[in-house]
């Protein structure tokens, strides 16, 4: 993980997403998922400049099947946008930094 996104588990999800007192963008990934590696640069750059407004978060699937049953997470990788602890919003497959700014920003 870098140092601006934050590995959660079934362990710690309620607590750093749930809970959390700012937006959340949830990657549900996996080590052998090719658009996962990809997605992960921008999402750290995302997290780098959304420090303090916005937190991300990485769920490795093969890790946490409760959760991604939990979240419906079919295929990845998979962005589940949270806010005041509801999942509001989700992005499905690889998109663009712009893509996920539009949809940071409508939080």
């Amino acid at each position: 993980m870098g140092q601006h996104t934050v590995e959660v588990n079934k362990d710690n999800f309620e607590e750093e997403v749930l809970n959390s007192d700012m937006p959340v963008v949830v990657d549900f990934w996996a080590p052998w998922c090719g658009p996962c590696q990809a997605i992960a640069p921008v999402l750290e750059e995302l997290g780098a400049e959304y420090t303090g407004k916005v937190k991300v978060a990485k769920v490795n699937v093969d890790d946490n099947q409760e959760l991604a049953t939990e979240y419906q997470v079919a295929s990845i990788p998979n962005l589940v946008f949270f806010k005041g602890g509801e999942a509001v919003d989700r992005q499905i497959g690889f998109s663009s930094k712009g893509d996920l700014e539009n949809k940071i920003n409508s939080l």
